[in-house]
């Protein structure tokens, strides 16, 4: 009995469409067309898109029969970076909120995991209700002031407390972290205060290129703070730096300055520690209202803008300088 040869024939036609140039490969085989494109930097959504495009072109060339299509992405590389305090009340989420859009001006893809499972607040800082969806199983950030988002204030109603055990806290945070960022460069991760379970899931599964501490001048704060430097540096998650925040208060009325909180402490305590200092910000009355309004303050030009700005700057300086 003769054997019918199925010989690889080129496959022509394709060079116009507008994502030729994603095509790596093509070939005809018999009927059956089989094509390779490349899908880097693409979320699930613009993936599923471009696999359509490509197999209701092919589909409609002459001699096809079945058309298949294959598509290969190079990781993105995705830098997480903690922020972390030792205790509560210290403005760690408002700066979080503050320097992911300081760096998305900057012309960074930014991202912000809010971690602190137990009192979300990521959602009201940046000024939006809106909720995720879910594709392929995944989470898709929502995107307000340039940055995207996930948040469990996001997916529970308001006010409504959340009385999780530690592995609980921990499932959820690695929900929110392998959400679909399609090319998100940076994701700030706002933890929760303390060293508990929600700080070493993160270390263990997604392992921060750095974390930023956040601490008062007071001796309470810096005591705290000094604990959540150790624990980083006890499971290898080199420390960025430290930011000294409501250091100094000046007084709308009569223009005064004063120190409710002392100044210095955090930038001695680093000296101390041997870790980067930061910057300081002031306890300011204009930037609390901003954050409970969803308005935050490095989305406009000003004073409070550039402030964030050069902690921002110096944040991805060190981060350069400890993956070197």
């Amino acid at each position: 009995m003769a054997r019918h040869m199925i010989t690889e024939e080129p496959l022509s036609g394709l060079d116009e469409l507008p994502d030729a140039a994603r095509i790596r490969s093509k070939k005809l085989v018999g009927d059956i067309a089989t094509i390779v494109a490349d899908a880097s930097g693409l979320d699930d959504a613009e993936r599923g898109a471009l696999e359509d495009r490509l197999r209701q072109a092919v589909a409609a060339l002459p001699g096809v029969r079945e058309a298949r299509v294959a598509l290969t992405a190079s990781k993105p590389g995705r830098t997480f970076i903690a922020i972390g305090s030792g205790k509560g009340g210290v403005g760690k989420s408002t700066l979080a909120a503050n320097l992911a859009i300081a760096l998305a001006r900057m012309g960074k893809k930014v991202g912000i995991v809010d971690a602190d499972i137990y009192g979300p607040s990521q959602p009201t800082l940046l000024g939006t209700t809106e909720k995720p969806h879910a594709e392929k199983d995944k989470l898709v950030p929502v995107e307000a002031q340039g940055v995207k988002l996930l948040s469990i204030g996001q997916l529970v109603p308001a006010g409504q407390a959340l009385a999780w055990r530690g592995p609980m806290a921990s499932g959820a945070l690695n929900q929110l972290i392998e959400g679909a960022w399609g090319d998100t460069e940076l994701i700030l991760v706002d933890l929760p205060p303390g060293t508990g379970d929600v700080q070493l899931s993160l270390v263990q599964k997604s392992r921060p290129a750095g974390a930023v501490i956040v601490s008062t001048p007071q001796d309470l704060s810096l005591i705290d703070a000094t604990r959540a430097i150790d624990l980083f540096a006890r499971t290898g998650v080199p420390v960025l730096g430290v930011i000294e925040n409501m250091a100094g208060y000046q007084c709308p009325h009569c223009g005064e300055t004063s120190d409710p909180f002392g100044q210095g402490g955090a930038e001695a305590s680093a000296r101390d520690l041997g870790v980067p200092f930061l910057g300081r910000l002031p306890l300011s009355a204009s930037l609390r209202e901003a954050s409970d309004a969803g308005n935050p303050p490095a989305a406009i030009d000003g004073p409070a803008a550039d402030a964030f700005a050069e902690i921002a700057r110096r944040i991805l300086a060190e981060l350069e300088r400890v993956s070197t």
